[in-house]
């Protein structure tokens, strides 16, 4: 009986040994290294920066090259040595010489055309070009519109980061209204304390992503945000990370949870984030500066700078916003989340809006463009 007992033993040792190993080995290949080979991580990443560096260096010079391409093609076609006729025969002749080579096709030579003539005068834009995959310079070119739209997410996509699928998302949601500076209501206080902050928050933040319905409650927001946080990320921008959800901070002899809290890498500071999703109350106000005060007393760090508080409401109005932040001495600020991408006519007709505005306070003979990003 014992010799069966112990026998039982021995085996359930030797699967649970032989689970653990497989469990290993299946994270080691997730990590791109097997068994002993993770003594290699530091080559390995050694070697992924190296690619990445690689392919950036393509990148550019396949930019250039287009770049080159479309200047060579505009300047003939604007002294009239060609006409667009000649495109199609160059098409066709680059076809017989490098067979197999998709990049000269007359579509595209056309685009290189347009991409030089769309940013050959603009100071800003024509020395980023570079520092984007053309995939992305063909979605700005064909789905943003005019210059000043294409300058901004051109700097956006670099800034951010975005990814092609992001970039599309962006665009379709008028990213470019949610960053209108014209709009963002924030305290005095977060423009003495953080002058350079108002450029990392939004009017706006876009969350269609999140599938909400019509009718939904702060916890049905919140548990959305949460499984979708790596795209709520992107959201935000970059700098942000994620510190918690429902985060105590104890004071006096109570507990208080702030519904999200996360650290901006660029500010230097928390920043806690209070949902609401019923329209803008100026009471709301006074739970939020409460929080700031609280993160700052009890978690900020000495190396780190005060906290900032952004209230995320359904909606809000923007002048009983202003009234209600314009005596406040706490750094918070007031934005908005859309859970739906809004109608293709109101973004054409705010935007027309923000053109002419933008316009208006252009200096004569200066490049017209949203400068505040560059």
């Amino acid at each position: 009986m014992a010799a069966n007992t112990s026998s039982k033993k021995r085996a359930v040792r030797k699967k649970s040994t032989a689970a653990k190993a497989m469990a290993t080995t299946s994270s080691a290949k997730r990590l791109g290294v097997v068994g002993d080979d993770s003594r290699f991580a530091e080559v390995i990443a050694l070697i992924e920066a190296a690619r990445g560096r690689a392919y950036q260096a393509v990148n550019a010079e396949l930019v250039t090259h287009y770049w080159d391409l479309g200047a060579y093609i505009s300047r003939k076609i604007t002294s009239a040595e060609w006409g667009d006729g000649v495109i199609e025969d160059l098409a066709a002749d680059l076809a017989r010489r490098y067979p197999g080579v998709r990049g000269y096709a007359r579509p595209n030579l056309f685009r290189m055309r347009q991409f030089y003539d769309s940013y050959r005068s603009n100071r800003i834009v024509s020395p980023l070009v570079r520092q984007l995959p053309w995939t992305h310079h063909l979605i700005i070119l064909s789905q943003a519109k005019p210059v000043e739209t294409r300058e901004f997410y051109i700097v956006a996509a670099i800034k951010e980061r975005w990814s092609k699928r992001e970039l599309e998302r962006q665009i379709r949601s008028g990213a470019i209204l949610r960053e209108s500076l014209a709009t963002k209501k924030v305290s005095p206080v977060v423009r003495q304390i953080h002058p350079t902050a108002i450029d990392e928050f939004k009017n706006a933040y876009n969350v269609e992503f999140l599938g909400l319905a019509v009718e939904h409650s702060e916890a049905d927001l919140h548990g959305a945000l949460l499984r979708n946080l790596g795209r709520f990320l992107t959201e935000l921008g970059r700098d942000f990370c994620f510190v918690g959800s429902e985060y105590c901070v104890q004071v006096g002899n109570q507990d208080f949870a702030i519904d999200l809290v996360f650290f901006h890498r660029g500010l230097q500071c928390l920043v806690a984030f209070e949902l609401k999703v019923d329209k803008f109350k100026p009471a709301d106000l006074g739970q939020l500066s409460f929080y700031v005060e609280a993160l700052d007393r009890n978690l900020k760090k000495p190396h780190e700078r005060p906290s900032i508080g952004v209230l995320l409401c359904a909606t809000k109005d923007d002048e009983v916003v202003e009234y209600a932040l314009a005596r406040t001495t706490s750094p918070t600020l007031v934005a908005e989340y859309q859970t739906f991408l809004p109608p293709k006519e109101v973004l054409r007709v705010k935007l027309h809006e923000l053109y002419a505005q933008l316009t208006l306070n252009e200096p004569v003979g200066s490049t017209k463009s949203t400068r505040r990003r560059s």
